[in-house]
């Protein structure tokens, strides 16, 4: 028997940076200064992250092209390895994201790619917790999703990792 379904994909969505609650605030600006550690000189998109963990550190993280492609490494990624390395028990609470392009400004949210989304999952698996997600552009909107199930919708059930 055929059935028609659908995905439905909850989120907040603010109008600018300001008008988010101070400690989202502060981790977006956190986001946006990494970006300018980006080495993206083939795409000239600079991918910023920052992790809000639960006492309080912000780990930071941008993308690192390679002119073998496509051995590069997001921003997300960056930020989260990080973190395992320096605070490997600490639980991440957030993680915003955001660009710039030197071609074209970013005036929508940037959203993490699927590697990305699945090494975010395996993080929420690992620490048990959902991280939420901000994502931003340079300006202008910006959402926040309660977990990483929201962008990656046909995820495992965290009991089979």
């Amino acid at each position: 028997m055929k059935e028609n379904l659908k995905f439905e994909i909850n989120y907040i969505a603010y109008k600018s940076s300001d008008e988010l609650p101070e400690n989202y605030k502060l981790l977006v600006d956190a986001a946006k200064k990494a970006t300018n550690d980006s080495y993206a000189p083939y795409s000239n998109f600079n991918v910023g992250a920052a992790l809000f963990l639960n006492d309080g550190q912000i780990i930071l993280g941008s993308n690192q092209e390679n002119a073998s492609y496509p051995i590069g490494f997001c921003a997300e990624r960056t930020a989260l390895s990080a973190a395992a390395s320096i605070a490997s028990h600490t639980k991440i609470k957030a993680i915003a994201i955001t660009a710039k392009s030197l071609k074209n400004p970013v005036l929508t949210p940037a959203a993490p790619c699927g590697i990305c989304r699945q090494t975010i999952f395996e993080a929420e698996c690992k620490h048990h917790q959902n991280i939420e997600i901000i994502l931003t552009g340079e300006s202008g909107a910006v959402y926040i999703f309660k977990s990483i199930k929201d962008l990656l919708p046909l995820h495992f059930d965290a009991d089979f990792l």
